[in-house]
């Protein structure tokens, strides 16, 4: 039985288990190093290593792994036991310093876009010390950094990390000119709510195109979706209600607070979200989520599905990313306070990020952008692909007010008037929620809703720290020259509103008027991933990037190489699965169908002729056979030109060219085709169609 007040983090080399295992100056030096964010002393390398090994020897743990996150959108890991030897043969075990700090894994073998060579294998991963490390699996995993050689990021975590020591960086600046003494860090912090699908494994299994692309190339809608709203925060299943509780357990024990479960808007749709912690623990904890779900599941005969539209006509998947800057004393800076107006430091934050988010709107829409979640953007279940801001009724008037230099008085809290004795009166919010927007400010914090539920953290985190930062920067410079500080400070914040107003929308963003508005106002619409991902390399972000130490212009042009060859990959992916579906599972079966009813009408048609009944009775199966064969026709040149277009794609053209020709050629014929197959669906027996149906897979779980 799980006692979460004693298991919570069992598995875990807490603070609190360095405490009692390290000596005390070890553990002092350990800790300090953790909180500033500065580099472990060498000196105590071998003994933080030997304490971590007993520990984790107590735990069950065999072998030891530094786990990274490369750029294959995944964890890796590679393991070595404790075993040596020593003397004449003897077995002894040991982890050594140098063992802990640093891995050497083969860097060839994970993609780089370009910054290393085939035959140039060598790459190193680096112990984060700010990540703790824990056991999964009789496994000490040690949380790190992977880079090449000659020293470039070649995963997720670097690039946030160095984010967050620039944000650190600029912001001190700021604390320090409204009068913050000491050494106070800052910290950005994230709080990510992960959506999923869970099927039945049975469904999975017989699902070609779930296996191969995460998600279904083919389906008819089914009679019911999530019309009547009736999933959503419904009473939770028996067996998805046990495989939580695993799953909470799970991950209770390494130390990451899931707090939030429910049923999502789409049938067999979920969420779970976690405690907000530092964007790099959250980072790494959000990876380890998504990996649980997916090895807890099987146990219950279940699927996770993180995929961000695994189902056509139904709400697909996203990972809302709770955003906020703090002190490392545990201040929000994005907290207004009761009076917000007067509270210059708050709207001094909150001016950057608005300034932040309007300059680089088209990072932000790089950071989010991959086939799956193209899907999803814009199709009235999720944000458009147009950033904006929501500020809410209360801060927008405050804004206007510091526009027109009409002081605003705070809201008060008024309580509700619910009309019922018995239910207790409590204060409402000063303003509403808007779930329509892409990026919403919700009281202390911005909800960055774009986010596809299949990424990590890390990339949309990295981007906000940076523009931010960048921001921050520009902010300090001006101020510290100021002879009157507060009256720079009023003219800074006054010209940021002016100027920046344009990102500022609280209305709904799924209606159609706002895309002409948004266009009126100047504001980008990266309708793809293909439209978005030049944006990366314009010269301006580059120097962005490069300004405040978060990737070099190799880096970045890595990166963009890397996530364009993903998303040719994946398509080609889904287009090959789409042809061999359909040449070995739906042609034939519509071809045995159509045998059957011609057969069944051809000897109906004799019976008839014999009875000397005529024609009558033959309707239902001659229009049967007419729009079969009108449909079977249409299916062979289908797939015939999906064929055909994915035979034409030049492997040897430059990638941005290939993504072009992916986007633009290739996936209008998958859409063709797949229309025409989800309306054969509808019209052969269930008995012939190979495929288990929308209906079958999402209400098959009891």
């Amino acid at each position: 039985m799980f006692d979460l007040s004693t298991d919570y983090a069992s598995q875990v080399f807490t603070p609190q288990v360095m405490k009692k295992r390290l000596p005390a100056d070890v553990y002092k030096s350990l800790k300090k190093s953790i909180d500033s964010r500065t580099a472990v002393d060498p000196k105590h390398a071998d003994a933080i290593a030997g304490a971590m090994k007993e520990w984790a020897l107590e735990q069950g743990a065999t072998h030891f792994t530094h786990w990274f996150q490369p750029m294959t959108g995944v964890t890796a890991e590679k393991h070595d036991s404790f075993i040596d030897f020593k003397g004449d043969r003897e077995l002894t075990l040991e982890f050594k310093g140098k063992e802990l700090v640093r891995g050497e894994p083969d860097a060839s073998s994970f993609p780089s876009g370009g910054i290393r060579a085939t035959y140039e294998a060598r790459g190193y991963t680096t112990w984060d010390p700010t990540s703790y490390a824990f056991v999964k699996d009789t496994i000490l995993y040690i949380p790190t950094a992977f880079v090449s050689y000659s020293g470039e990021a070649l995963d997720k975590k670097t690039p946030l990390l160095r984010s967050m020591q620039a944000l650190s960086k600029q912001g001190k600046r700021i604390l320090k000119l409204f009068g913050t003494k000491g050494d106070v860090d800052i910290v950005t912090n994230i709080g990510a709510e992960q959506e999923y699908f869970l099927i039945d494994e049975s469904m999975y299994e017989s699902r070609p195109d779930l296996v191969y692309a995460g998600r279904t190339l083919y389906g008819a809608a089914p009679p019911k979706g999530q019309d009547l709203d009736d999933h959503y925060f419904g009473v939770i299943k028996p067996r998805v209600l046990e495989f939580m509780e695993e799953l909470d357990e799970t991950l209770w024990s390494l130390g990451i607070a899931s707090k939030t479960r429910h049923n999502e808007v789409a049938p067999a749709q979920h969420e779970i979200a976690a405690v907000y912690e530092s964007s790099n623990a959250a980072t790494d904890h959000n990876q380890l989520i998504m990996e649980t779900l997916k090895t807890v599941a099987p146990r219950h005969g279940l699927v996770a599905l993180t995929n961000e539209k695994p189902f056509a006509g139904v709400n697909g998947s996203g990972k809302h990313l709770n955003w906020s800057i703090s002190t490392s004393k545990g201040e929000n800076l994005l907290d207004p306070g009761r009076t917000p107006s007067e509270n210059a430091r708050f709207l001094l934050f909150l001016s950057a990020v608005i300034k932040a988010v309007d300059e680089h709107q088209d990072l932000l829409r790089v950071s989010v952008a991959t086939a799956a979640n193209d899907h999803r953007l814009g199709k009235a279940e999720a944000p458009p692909a147009i950033i904006s801001i929501f500020l809410g009724e209360e801060l927008t008037e405050i804004l206007e007010g510091i526009k027109s230099g009409v002081k605003v008085e705070a809201k008060k809290r008024m309580p509700f008037d619910l009309g019922v004795d018995v239910l207790p009166n409590f204060p409402k919010d000063t303003t509403d929620r808007n779930r329509t927007s892409p990026f919403a400010f919700t009281g202390n914090k911005f909800e960055f809703r774009m986010v596809g539920s299949s990424l990590s953290t890390a990339g949309p985190g990295f981007t906000l720290n940076t523009i931010v930062a960048d921001v921050l920067q520009e902010f300090a410079d001006r101020l510290e020259k100021a002879k009157d500080f507060n009256k720079e400070l009023a003219k800074l914040i006054k010209e940021t509103i002016v100027k920046h107003e344009r990102i500022i929308f609280n209305g709904n963003n799924y209606e159609s008027a706002w895309v002409k508005e948004a266009e009126k106002r100047g504001l980008l619409n990266l309708l793809t991933t293909v439209d978005a991902l030049p944006y990366f390399i314009k010269k301006e972000n580059i120097a962005l990037y490069e300004r405040q130490g978060v990737l070099s212009e190799t880096e970045v042009r890595s990166r963009f190489e890397l996530l364009l060859e993903a998303y040719v990959k994946i398509l080609h992916i889904e287009a090959a699965s789409m042809l061999e579906i359909a040449h070995r599972d739906i042609v034939p079966a519509v071809v045995s169908y159509q045998t059957d009813v011609a057969g069944a009408a051809t000897a109906k048609a004799a019976a008839a002729a014999k009875l000397k009944l005529g024609a009558k009775g033959l309707a239902l199966e001659t229009n049967l056979l007419k729009k079969l064969y009108a449909l079977s026709d249409a299916l062979d040149k289908d797939v015939t030109a999906l064929e055909k277009a994915v035979d034409k794609a030049d492997e040897d053209a430059p990638i941005l060219k290939q993504a072009t020709y992916y986007k633009s050629t290739v996936i209008p014929a998958m859409e063709k085709l797949r229309a025409t197959a989800d309306t054969l669906e509808g019209l052969v027996d269930s008995g012939y169609w190979p495929l288990p149906s929308y209906g079958e897979i999402l209400y098959s779980v009891k």
